[in-house]
């Protein structure tokens, strides 16, 4: 408490405080025009950044490692075909704005990876499958290896995201480049790193228990999206379509005499297959036409259908 020992000094106290343009308590308590502004720095400093990615499986590694910092554009939608698309005008507006682009070796990536650097110099590269092992696409039934006629034949899998073991790679690829990126945020993303990995690790084991009493190993699938998960889970993908190519009326009739040797009575296709060529065999086999995302958004969710989907048919 401040004391005054005569009247004069009280009045040149206040008199003073009138001249700053504060009272005693404002005198105490006023902060610094340096300490004001330290909140809207901080604020500033965590603004989310834009980053972007092919596919909507990565939107959701992105935003598991990210959190709230990143903003996911992602250039092929849901039902789109990452073997043939071209992005819009819009997305490459978008792209403009990204920090980085996350690249995982789908096949529209060879025809426009340039082009996305040359619309956005500044935007960092990430070849998220550069420590990648890929497995061959398989050869189909009628493949007897001296059919030139299919382009895609020998080519290797680049569905490497149906894979949860794949993933984890891809995870750590995500993580070191966001660390770069945005170093004051390091902790946060390794944090969300580890217990994506616990994610994926408890994913791996939910898996392999629906599949753990599956008979018949063998399914049928149109398009060969799902090497990567059938070497995972030791199961047999066998394709119709190589190389992008329907089989021929010959070759038809192989996908058909294997699939009834190996008591086939499904067909997996993709949303964005044509299924009418499925349909013809499924006819000739007794079997049904059932649909599997590889390209659906909710990751670990899909995954964990995906395989009570092939449980419940090779177990018919």
């Amino acid at each position: 408490m401040i004391h005054f020992k005569n009247i004069s000094g009280l009045l040149l106290f206040l008199g003073l405080c009138i001249l700053v343009g504060c009272s005693p308590q404002e005198a105490s308590t006023k902060k610094s025009p340096d300490a004001e502004k330290t909140p809207d720095v901080q604020e500033s400093s965590q603004e989310a950044y834009s980053v972007t990615v092919s596919i909507p499986p990565q939107k959701y590694f992105l935003e598991r490692i990210g959190g709230k910092r990143v903003n996911v554009n992602v250039m092929v939608p849901p039902g789109g075909n990452p073997h043939t698309y071209e992005p819009t005008p819009q997305q490459m507006k978008a792209l403009s704005q990204s920090k980085a682009y996350f690249s995982i070796g789908v096949e529209f990536e060879k025809a426009w990876l340039e082009r996305f650097q040359s619309a956005n110099p500044r935007m960092r590269m990430v070849d998220t499958i550069e420590k990648i092992e890929f497995i061959p696409v398989p050869a189909a039934p009628h493949d007897d290896g001296e059919n030139d006629d299919h382009e895609g034949e020998n080519e290797m899998d680049t569905h490497i995201w149906t894979s949860p073991e794949m993933v984890k790679q891809i995870s750590q690829s995500i993580y070191q480049s966001l660390a770069e990126i945005d170093p004051q945020n390091e902790t946060v993303y390794r944090k969300n790193l580890e217990d994506f990995i616990l994610e994926i690790e408890g994913l791996q084991e939910n898996i392999g228990q629906t599949l753990s009493n599956t008979g018949n190993r063998s399914f049928l699938v149109f398009h060969p999206a799902w090497g990567y998960f059938a070497q995972e889970f030791r199961l047999e993908q066998i394709p119709v379509e190589v190389g992008g190519q329907e089989p021929s009326p010959q070759e038809l009739a192989a996908v058909i005499q294997q699939a009834a040797a190996k008591n086939i009575n499904v067909i997996f296709v993709q949303p964005s297959i044509n299924p009418l060529t499925a349909q013809t065999i499924a006819r000739e086999i007794g079997a049904e036409v059932l649909v599997i995302d590889p390209l659906a958004e909710d990751w670990t969710l899909n995954l964990q259908k995906v395989a009570k989907t092939f449980a419940d048919a090779m177990s018919r």
